[in-house]
């Protein structure tokens, strides 16, 4: 991948709420025009190890594979390309436990004009604050949502359900916690519908299982949590391999999905995704 594009200010800061929030209820609000119009939202993933563009496979770390040394000249692409939002994750801050690759989201918002959700290692209010003041406009809360609740539930409260996303990372439908290395015994749906009773409106969901196989989405799993709970912003993650996968989520009425492997390997290009209207 390459590609240049002229630099332009980040959407917004941390220390500018209002105005963020403001811009993410609009982003929030166009989302229903859009997915009328184009039926999915496509959103590219990067990962960061070292700063540098990575993927993993079934989240393991000794499987990772660096795909380019400068995010931002990945992110650039993307946007020259049509895409709109992002999805970045720290994983060192995964393993970590604590926000550690900001500076390149910083970079990356600072850069484009892509919308940009943000999570791995976010444990603290100051994480946070460190995500939002360097440039992301919404954050996933993954490990936080299971081991402390009440502290996901404040961010909740605090930023509104426009910035902060549940993720809702499973293995055989177990909710997985710690950058996947622990499965714990709470069981997906009923985990999704339990935070949703409380305000969450987005959710990430990665079937750990298919992550980086490239052998195909868990359409049926996807299909299920769409037919439970209907007024859930659902984003798939894991598994895409082909346009025809993307197809698959929209006749499953899917609303978004994360693509990662399946773009670095080539396997769906950009050009090829011109059909779903970006």
């Amino acid at each position: 991948m390459g590609g240049t594009i002229t630099s332009k200010k980040p959407l917004c800061l941390g220390n500018k709420k209002k105005f963020c929030i403001a811009l993410n209820l609009h982003y929030l609000c166009s989302l229903k025009a859009d997915y009328e119009r184009t039926m999915i939202e496509l959103i590219p993933a990067i990962d960061l190890i070292d700063g540098k563009c990575v993927r993993l496979t079934q989240g393991d770390y000794d499987t990772q594979k660096i795909y380019h040394t400068d995010p931002l000249e990945i992110a650039k692409v993307f946007e020259d390309n049509g895409i709109r939002r992002l999805h970045v994750v720290d994983l060192d801050g995964a393993r970590e436990g604590r926000i550690i690759n900001y500076h390149v989201l910083e970079r990356i918002a600072t850069h484009t004009t892509l919308v940009i959700d943000f999570g791995g290692g976010l444990k603290s209010d100051h994480d946070l604050e460190i995500a939002f003041a360097s440039g992301a406009q919404m954050v996933t809360g993954g490990s936080i949502a299971v081991k402390e609740p009440e502290k996901f539930l404040s961010w909740l409260k605090r930023y509104g359900s426009s910035q902060i996303i549940l993720g809702a990372d499973a293995k055989y439908k177990k909710i997985a916690i710690n950058g996947w290395q622990n499965t714990t015994e709470k069981t997906l749906i009923p985990y999704i519908e339990s935070y949703q009773r409380q305000g969450v409106r987005i959710v990430i969901c990665t079937d750990i299982s298919r992550d980086g196989m490239l052998q195909g989405p868990a359409v049926d799993l996807y299909r299920e949590i769409r037919e439970t709970l209907p007024d859930i912003y659902l984003i798939a993650s894991g598994g895409v391999s082909s346009v025809d996968d993307i197809e698959a989520l929209v006749a499953a009425d899917i609303p978004a999905v994360i693509l990662g492997k399946a773009l670095y390997e080539g396997k769906v290009k950009l050009k090829d995704l011109a059909r779903f209207g970006i």
